[in-house]
């Protein structure tokens, strides 16, 4: 008799909700895992561009410093002598 339960237990009905169990837990998967990737891509370009906005930033305000300084170091010792 038990056998005969336990036999009914494994029917169609058993294999589909198995089915659509493993289906919705794969897309909830594949959906959380594709957000998760786009976050860490997002934030991994938004960090890289930061970075390089504030070197070349760095490096112009470097330069344009640089130039504003020799051009009025020049412009003195012009004067002076």
């Amino acid at each position: 008799m038990e056998r005969g339960v336990s036999v009914s237990l494994v029917g169609p009905l058993t294999v589909v909700v198995a089915v659509v169990v493993v289906v919705v837990v794969g897309v909830v998967v594949v959906v959380v895992v594709g957000v998760v990737v786009v976050v860490v891509v997002g934030v991994v370009v938004v960090v890289v561009v930061g970075v390089v906005v504030v070197v070349v930033v760095g490096v112009v305000v470097v330069v344009v410093v640089g130039v504003v300084v020799v051009v009025v170091v020049g412009v003195v010792v012009v004067v002076v002598v």
